[in-house]
């Protein structure tokens, strides 16, 4: 019997490459729910059914089943492992302590992301025990800010590839190329073309970063399976002229397609995705550019299992946050004005699931809550008498107000209790802009949330000391404590990896169909509700990422509920403890025992 009860006379033989025995479990026999596929405990045997049966030698080579030296003796005996390491055997946690020495002698963190990366490729159980074990240390090496510096330079630094590429090359075959990919059971696509990467802009083909970063967090912070998850990066070329100059990029050299080549390509991509996977196959669109992102979104949302971490992640993690900080100030959401700098995907799509909860909460309209959240873009306060120049998705933020150009005017104006930014424009909270928010504020909410921290609206320190430790500050990217006037602040980072990995979680417990704003809206009651009394004193938003995976089960538990109360799930019955549920179905990346 292998580890999921598959016997061994079920199996099918198979040649592969030359001459090599392949041993596959026959599709009859897997079990109905192989959600929990590789979710193995030291107690549980199971046999490592990799490329070859017959060499150790592979086996040292998979990345699923490699232990390096934790291979004890009656497991290299076993499986032909005999000389093929040196003879000492040694502890998961031990390797674990090692990595972590050698990771910190680095100074440089693109060094760290490397190590990383080529861990994963290695050893991927000891890479996401790493991940979750020091989650605070490492997620800025896997994700944002480094991952946006390691994008910058996939090209120079890339060795091995870590996901599909589908590009202009492949089209009318891209179901081919799906059939390319070695795992059949995939669960979660995170995708991007790679146009708009986080503040970055367009780095066409090395967006892949993205993609393998995230999905590395939904397997760290959301227990999805490493397995059922699938990066692809769609190659329509790049208008970055560096890149296409830079004899080591790795993309399409060519401008970037558009219109009716681009959509028939990205149609052809969806169709085959379902075709392939099923209809309850969770696909992320990741940093498109504005134009592309909501036309995706709105097109495929009634077909498919579509969700847009940059539009509605970001909107449900800030939200979550606006939750707590009203514990602190006071008053409904209702009560509060909020103005935005930035009036992309990410300001848009957090302005509009603010007013669906005040319109949820007050009963009133959703035209009539809209009018409480102001936009300030690159020309200025987005007011009525500017309508018929603004792109479609400005539209519905354009209210009666005489033309403002700038956002120091726009607060003086308006007078919000809570500035967001989501510009992608670094710097742009100066001093008089913290100050003026101070000036009519008692604890005025500040929003800094643009990525990479060199794009950050403010610093932590800027946005405490300007407003004499008065404000309530969160950021995109992570700050450090800052002390001021004696009090220590610790400064909450809005960062969408709260969401997502629960999110995307919550959706595959339930087999969820399609995703609906009820569920973003439960996965912010559930974040804010994890924000205790002593976070809020030290004037947290955001609980700490140590408590991650218990924060993802219950997210999970919620849009899972959320799911079953709108008929929208197909795991049916629905579980009686939902939270325990998720957390029984959570990947484990301790070392199982071959025998």
């Amino acid at each position: 019997m292998n580890g999921r009860g598959i016997a061994v006379d079920n199996t099918i033989e198979e040649l592969r490459g030359e001459g090599e025995r392949v041993l596959e479990p026959k599709s009859a026999a897997v079990d109905e729910d192989v959600y929990n596929d590789d979710r193995y405990t030291e107690e549980q045997f199971m046999m490592p059914w990799t490329v070859s049966v017959a060499s150790g030698y592979s086996l040292l080579r998979n990345p699923q089943h490699n232990k390096g030296l934790a291979f004890n003796e009656k497991e290299r005996d076993a499986h032909y492992l005999r000389g093929l390491l040196p003879p000492a055997c040694v502890s998961q946690e031990l390797q674990e302590k090692k990595i972590m020495h050698n990771l910190r002698q680095y100074q440089v963190p693109l060094q760290r992301y490397k190590a990383m990366m080529d861990l994963q490729e290695r050893n991927e159980k000891l890479f996401y025990k790493l991940l979750i074990d020091h989650v605070e240390e490492l997620l800025p090496i896997v994700y944002t800010p480094t991952v946006g510096e390691a994008c910058q330079k996939y090209g120079s630094i890339f060795t091995h590839p870590q996901g599909l590429y589908i590009s202009l090359n492949e089209k009318g075959r891209i179901l081919e190329v799906l059939r390319n990919w070695p795992e059949r059971d995939i669960q979660v696509i995170v995708v991007t073309d790679g146009e708009r990467i986080l503040g970055l802009g367009d780095l066409g083909c090395q967006g892949m970063g993205i993609p393998v970063g995230k999905l590395a967090l939904y397997t760290a912070l959301g227990g999805v399976r490493p397995s059922a998850c699938l990066p692809v990066t769609i190659d329509v070329g790049t208008n970055n002229e560096q890149l296409l100059k830079d004899e080591f990029y790795i993309g399409l050299r060519r401008r970037r397609a558009t219109g009716q080549e681009y959509e028939e390509l990205l149609h052809e991509f969806m169709t085959a995705v379902k075709q392939r996977y099923g209809e309850k196959v969770l696909i992320q669109f990741e940093d498109f550019a504005n134009h592309n992102a909501f036309e995706l979104l709105a097109k495929y949302r009634k077909t498919h299992l579509v969700f847009n971490d940059d539009i509605q992640g970001t909107a449900s993690v800030v939200l979550a946050g606006l939750f707590a900080a009203l514990k602190i100030v006071g008053g409904t959401l209702a009560e509060h004005s909020f103005l935005f700098l930035g009036a992309g995907e990410a300001g848009t799509g957090i302005a509009e699931l603010i007013a669906l909860e005040m319109s949820k909460q007050t009963k009133a309209p959703l035209e009539e809550t809209r009018k409480k959240i102001w936009m300030v873009d690159s020309k200025g306060l987005i007011v009525s008498s500017r309508k018929e120049s603004l792109q479609h998705f400005k539209k519905p933020w354009a209210h009666d107000h005489e033309p403002v150009n700038n956002l120091l005017a726009a607060i003086k104006a308006i007078k919000p209790t809570v500035l967001i930014g989501s510009s992608g424009v670094g710097k742009t909270f100066t001093k008089e802009v913290v100050e003026a928010m101070a000036t009519f504020n008692e604890k005025p909410i500040i929003l800094a949330l643009s990525n990479p921290t060199s794009q950050s609206e403010c610093t932590a320190e800027e946005a405490y000391t300007w407003s004499k430790g008065r404000a309530i500050f969160a950021s995109g990217s992570p700050f450090d404590p800052v002390e001021y006037d004696g009090k220590i602040f610790v400064p909450g980072q809005a960062n969408n990896a709260y969401i997502f990995p629960g999110f995307g979680l919550g959706l595959v417990i339930s087999g969820a169909t399609r995703v609906h704003d009820d569920m973003l809206l439960a996965a912010s009651e559930a974040l804010a509700k994890q924000v205790t009394q002593d976070y809020l004193d030290q004037g947290l938003v955001y609980p700490p990422f140590s408590n991650i995976r218990k924060i993802s089960a219950h997210i999970a538990a919620n849009v899972a509920a959320k799911a079953y109360e709108l008929g929208l799930a197909t795991r049916l019955p629905c579980p009686k403890d939902l939270v325990k549920h998720a957390e029984s179905l959570m990947y484990n990346p301790v070392y199982c025992s071959y025998r």
